[in-house]
């Protein structure tokens, strides 16, 4: 089973942002930057989590993406949990 890149998970947080978000600071460096300082909503959140879920075949629980506040802990968690599936 693959992982999740940092550059697949910043594509699909630039997707979830729409065409009148300005996504240029969506770059590796705000990894650790909370999602709120990021101009990312709740919703927009869940829409990443949505399709991360449908493109990998992982469920994230709820209580899960209420921890993540961080990109970097979308994307530990989401790889940690594919390599447990593997």
């Amino acid at each position: 089973m693959s992982t999740l890149s940092v550059e697949k998970l910043l594509e699909i947080m630039r997707a979830t942002q729409g065409d009148s978000e300005d996504t240029s600071n969506l770059t590796e460096e705000v990894l650790d930057v909370p999602f709120t300082d990021l101009n990312v909503d709740s919703l927009a959140v869940l829409e990443v989590v949505t399709q991360i879920q449908d493109e990998f075949q992982l469920r994230i629980p709820d209580a899960a993406m209420d921890g993540m506040e961080t990109p970097r802990q979308v994307l530990d968690y989401v790889n940690t949990r594919l390599e447990e599936a593997a």
